[in-house]
């Protein structure tokens, strides 16, 4: 079984396509810090698979195209069974605040998938994205459409597909993240793989307590776990853990009567400016017994959405974010193996930390839960080798007819 990643960022949710087996052929990013973690986990199969450039210029398609080549001649395969493409959703995302017209030709990047799909024609092709992804307009060859027109002008003849809003709390995933999720099948295949059979079965949704509850207390500030560096206390300004400090779980520091202990900035003027709380969860203390909140790419500040931990003064540590994004431990960050990070000294933790930190977040952030894709992974596989032993017996029968 084999996969084209595109817009992998440090290739997260793809992770679940290594644990079910899969070569990646090829995976293309754009920022180079998140192809390093990729590397870090020897994710393609050849060298040449690393595709990091923008994926809409010639140079970079072109090395994508000629990484599957080599693939195919090297493998002897004569199909891609899966292309998986998440493309950027800041022009999508409903909590953009800044959006305007221009970020229509991010979303455009949408398009430079479905032409990649149209031209490689894998078996099965997996789309996610945001609640809005299929309403939100895109250019297509110079025409202003929504994405689900441009899905059906460049896919529709060749490939039977279904995009579905979803939960992913409901479907295995450790956190709350409502995503649209588009499955196609290729035509010529419909006869014996079930689109709906390709979708993550449902499960029973997981506390937060169930995800993280045993994980370590952590109450002194720039506290790192001795048996995780990935599990520490980060630092914030001082003065502002008094507006957390008396929160209980459900509540925002916005809600403390007092108001020198709600968000505040103070002017060099020596005036006070409160703060403002435009989505209505900053400052918010998370409930032990709801389900973990949406994980957002800025989750190393309190004034984030989301992001306070139910007990301790502070934001989710690394490990319990990679927790409730499904992330197992085997996923690495950098080449280093856990035990020598571990074994660092105080000292040297904080300095890797102070390098890694804030793209290990970023990067956990724009994820699709690990076990989203693992799951779809499972799923098409079945599918394929049912679609191969079906094959094979037809061909049998045919052989013994022919005799």
């Amino acid at each position: 079984m084999n996969y084209v990643s595109l817009f992998s960022s440090a290739g997260v949710g793809c992770y679940g396509f290594s644990l079910e087996g899969y070569d990646c052929i090829a995976s293309s990013e754009l920022i180079e810090r998140r192809m390093k973690v990729q590397q870090a986990n020897n994710k393609v199969k050849y060298e040449n698979g690393y595709i990091l450039g923008d994926i809409s210029e010639c140079e970079s398609k072109e090395k994508l195209y000629h990484a599957i080549d080599y693939y195919k001649d090297v493998e002897r395969v004569t199909d891609i069974d899966v292309v998986i493409f998440t493309a950027p959703c800041q022009g999508m995302s409903v909590a953009n605040h800044k959006k305007n017209e221009t970020t229509i030709n991010k979303n455009s990047l949408v398009v430079e998938a479905l032409e990649i799909v149209y031209k490689i024609k894998p078996k099965i092709f997996v789309a996610e994205n945001v609640r809005a992804f299929m309403n939100t307009k895109c250019i297509d060859n110079g025409v202003e459409k929504k994405i689900n027109q441009a899905f059906h002008d460049w896919l529709f003849e060749d490939y039977h597909y279904e995009s579905k809003v979803v939960n992913f709390k409901s479907y295995g995933a450790n956190s709350s993240r409502t995503r649209t999720l588009a499955i196609g099948i290729r035509r010529d295949l419909l006869d014996n793989i079930e689109l709906d059979s390709l979708f993550p079965c449902s499960e029973e949704e997981k506390t937060l307590r169930d995800v993280i509850g045993d994980l370590p207390s952590l109450d002194e500030m720039g506290q790192i776990c001795d048996s995780d560096i990935f599990h520490g206390f980060k630092k914030y300004r001082p003065d502002m853990r008094e507006w957390i400090r008396g929160v209980t779980e459900g509540e925002s520091a916005f809600d403390n009567e007092d108001p020198m202990k709600r968000p505040h900035s103070k002017l060099k003027c020596g005036e006070i400016r409160m703060n403002t709380n435009k989505n209505g969860d900053k400052y918010t203390r998370q409930r032990w017994d709801g389900v973990a909140p949406c994980i957002h790419t800025r989750n190393d500040i309190m004034s984030s959405q989301n992001t306070v931990h139910p007990v301790d003064d502070r934001v989710f540590s690394i490990r319990e974010l990679m927790r409730m994004m499904n992330i197992p431990n085997s996923f690495k960050w950098t080449s280093d193996d856990l035990d020598s990070l571990n074994g660092l000294s105080s000292s040297e933790k904080e300095v890797f930390l102070k390098k890694n930190e804030i793209n290990i977040r970023q990067s956990i952030g724009e994820a699709v839960p690990t076990i989203i894709m693992q799951k779809i992974a499972h799923n098409v596989k079945e599918a394929i080798d049912v679609l191969e032993r079906t094959t094979v017996e037809e061909t049998d029968k045919r052989l013994q007819f022919t005799a």
